[in-house]
């Protein structure tokens, strides 16, 4: 790749050229993922410790009790690792209508906060399988930067401390939250000290006696123990049988390379099928901000989404496999439906034949991992076990009541899930590890992003900065306030809905990216960080 290194958008950051690089929403994260491999740890050690760090600095998007998944380059082949949770023995929908009710269409109302919405959490068990696997460094080594952070304490950078307050007015009664991060009665402001001595804790006990306490010991049982005191159904039995699964991933080739997943429940597919669409238009021939351009990929995003809120779920409940979802034949036939001129109303095709935190780390011996954990809809459930500080989320949201869908809530069931690391191969090499946070705005950012590195040859951090769009739920539009006048009127002509929605968790993404230059690992990385956070990337 011939990239064009200027970069049109307004920024404060510039792309980090290095050997060894990690790229994260936070800088004291990305510094504790830098630290591992001064010592001589692997990318893996790196990832697992700015992923501690970011539970400890940036709380609002993710916690000790999120879930994970991760795409890792180990130098020959490339892994899959699916970490989310799966819903508690007693879930079922007569679980939730016997304690909330039913709605008009009786199916069981759903919490968004609270134990309720707590699946089995899965981000420990990542660390863990992934270090057993990769890491070269003691795990007590690699959680100390965060332990010891948690101890002394920083000071909060200002995205964190704005989502923070946003936070509150939602969750400052769930069991745990005040305790732990209200610690004035209210949210910590910029250039506050904030101290989390139950997060060091807890760091240190995983560091010291294994990941697994978190599942079968010590920490398992303070958390049940509190789940049976504020009316939780989480039991040792759903921890202790918990496991993550190594996975392959799911591709689709764009523009001569290989576009890489995490196979459902994830929303991973949708990005794939929505540049399965957009490779049948030469997008390249076309201004890269030009309202053409964004109409397109709005139009195929929004097919994507079409058929991902209709058939995904936990894989063993859906009606249609991702092989038939990114068949050619089907993605010509959604591709025909797009107008090029006009915003179209979609609706689901039969493919049948018949905040989150996202961080990047890559080192010299060419390891690459892409790597995501989430508490969802910023500190998740609000739920705190205290004095361990860990935070637990609400994945239980993904699900379904209704007993119709695939994705209706049932024991030891994963539920649908948004967060997504994405992976870029070409002719069987690594090419970047990749992702953009934010709830729905993910397979949207991985759209956007890698449509504007490989159709227009943007580097990665003109690629990140660029103003986006997003299509909502109801196929309503948002546009980033700094996009092209021009652009937003000729997309309004075309017949877009312009819609502000308010969500000060997930907004427009944040992504990370490292791009391997050569296939020569020596020759080093080009990383890029997401100004719309307090991040950075950091190299050596």
């Amino acid at each position: 790749m011939t990239f064009d290194w200027s970069n049109p958008y307004p920024t404060v950051r510039i792309p980090l050229f290095a050997r060894n690089a990690v790229a994260t929403s936070h800088p004291l994260a990305a510094q504790a993922g830098v630290r591992m491999l001064l010592a001589g740890g692997s990318a893996v050690d790196a990832a697992i410790a700015a992923a501690a760090m970011l539970t400890v600095v940036e709380p609002v998007s993710n916690g000790l009790g999120s879930d994970a998944f991760a795409i890792l380059w180990d130098g020959k082949q490339l892994h899959g690792l699916n970490a989310s949770g799966v819903a508690p023995r007693a879930w079922n929908p007569a679980y939730f209508a016997d304690k909330y009710g039913v709605d008009g269409n009786d199916c069981a109302k759903r919490p968004t906060r609270g134990w309720d919405t707590v699946t089995v959490p899965g981000a420990i068990s990542a660390w863990a399988a992934l270090h057993e696997k990769f890491g070269k460094l003691p795990l007590a080594d690699v959680l100390e930067p965060a332990a010891e952070i948690a101890e002394r304490g920083h000071t909060i950078a200002p995205v964190v401390a704005h989502k923070w307050q946003a936070a509150i007015p939602d969750l400052h009664s769930q069991p745990g939250f005040a305790e732990t991060f209200m610690p004035h009665g209210r949210a910590p402001r910029v250039g506050e000290k904030c101290v989390l001595p139950g997060h060091a804790k807890a760091l240190r006990m995983m560091g010291q006696q294994g990941a697994r306490i978190f599942y079968e010991g010590e920490l398992a049982e303070r958390i049940v123990a509190y789940a049976r005191q504020t009316g939780g159904s989480l039991t040792l039995d759903d921890l202790r049988d918990y496991r993550p699964e190594w996975v392959d991933t799911v591709h689709k080739g764009y523009r001569g390379y290989d576009v890489h997943e995490i196979p459902p429940s994830g929303q991973g597919i949708a990005a794939l099928v929505a540049l399965g669409i957009l490779s049948r238009f030469d997008l390249a021939e076309l201004p890269v901000d030009s309202a053409r351009s964004q109409h397109l990929q709005i139009e195929a995003m929004k097919l994507a989404f079409a058929d991902l809120y209709r058939y995904v779920a936990d894989p063993r409940a859906m009606e249609v496999t991702p092989a038939e979802m990114l068949d050619d034949a089907y993605l010509d036939s959604r591709a025909r439906l797009i107008d090029p001129a006009r915003a179209s109303q979609v609706s689901p095709g039969m493919p049948r034949a018949g905040g989150t935190v996202y961080l990047s780390a890559a080192d010299e011996q060419g390891m690459m991992v892409s790597f995501i954990q989430s508490n969802y809809m910023g500190f998740g459930s609000g739920v705190v076990v205290p004095g361990l500080g860990i935070s637990l989320q609400n994945r239980g949201v993904g699900f379904s009541m209704d007993p119709r869908s695939a994705n209706v809530v049932a024991p030891g069931k994963r539920p649908f899930h948004t967060i997504i690391p994405g992976f870029l191969m070409r002719g069987g090499q690594p090419v970047m590890s990749f992702g953009v946070m934010g709830g729905d705005m993910q397979p949207q950012g991985h759209v956007q992003t890698l449509v504007r590195m490989l159709d227009y040859r943007q580097q990665p951090q003109a690629a990140c900065d660029a103003p986006r769009w997003k299509v909502n739920r109801d196929y309503s539009l948002d546009v980033e306030g700094t996009m092209n006048p021009d652009t937003v009127a000729a997309l309004q002509a075309m017949g877009h809905r312009l819609k502000s929605v308010e969500d000060p968790y997930m907004d427009f993404g944040s992504g990370q990216f490292i791009w391997r230059l050569s296939d020569d690992p020596d020759h080093g990385y080009v990383a890029a960080s997401d100004s719309r956070r307090d991040g950075h990337a950091v190299g050596f």
